[in-house]
């Protein structure tokens, strides 16, 4: 499963690239992103000298159809801004691939980091590609098995290696779940339910990774 840190080019047409690249001194910081309809909606953080300015300027765009100023101390300002030009998330959202947030953007240029799989990382760069979105790869690392904390929490982590400990998973079984809630001290239900969430990170991280990816080849 890798792990990538892209450098993007933001599209100039759009307001975020032309404020941007026209103030380089200022600090855009995506909190969260989500897709409307027609439309995309960010939380981002702004950081300058004075923000009262540059939050006039973006209100004057015409691809923001909307502004919040959600609260405003000295040179920080938190702004929820709908905009109907959301043309720099688009090829995450149309690959599925969650961006590690929150990310920022000076410059004219956004720094994404990003743990997904060979074939949606693939996907991304082309629909980057298909929309003449500019970028480059800073990096590129495999996350091993023994990074599975970037799959389970540290519960899950404990639960399924107490349950192979026992013997859960031998065949035939060595041990019941009832035997590995009691080495946990924890109610039956509770440990079938965590078991299950664990077992269902696995089983889709592999076949993302192992079984969809062949299929396209």
């Amino acid at each position: 499963m890798p792990h990538a840190k892209l450098t993007i080019d933001v599209p100039e047409h759009t307001w975020i690239g032309e404020i941007s690249s026209d103030h380089p001194e200022l600090l855009f910081e995506v909190v969260t992103s989500i897709p409307g309809e027609d439309s995309g909606i960010g939380l981002v953080r702004l950081t300058a000298t004075n923000p009262l300015p540059v939050i006039t300027d973006i209100q004057t765009r015409d691809d923001v159809d909307a502004l919040e100023l959600l609260w405003k101390h000295e040179d920080e300002a938190l702004l929820q801004i709908q905009s109907s030009n959301p043309l720099l998330l688009l090829p995450v959202w149309r690959a599925g691939v969650p961006l590690t947030t929150p990310f920022d953007i000076q410059g004219g240029e956004a720094t994404w980091k990003l743990t997904t799989s060979t074939s949606r990382l693939s996907s991304l760069r082309e629909h980057l590609e298909d929309l003449g979105i500019g970028f480059s790869i800073e990096y590129v690392r495999e996350i091993d098995a023994s990074q599975a904390d970037q799959l389970l929490t540290d519960r899950q982590q404990e639960v399924l290696r107490t349950a192979a400990r026992e013997g859960y998973y031998r065949s035939p079984r060595d041990a019941t779940l009832g035997d590995v809630a009691d080495t946990l001290d924890v109610a039956n239900a509770t440990c079938s339910d965590v078991l299950h969430r664990a077992e269902g990170h696995i089983v889709h991280w592999f076949v993302e990774e192992h079984m969809d990816g062949q299929r396209r080849e």
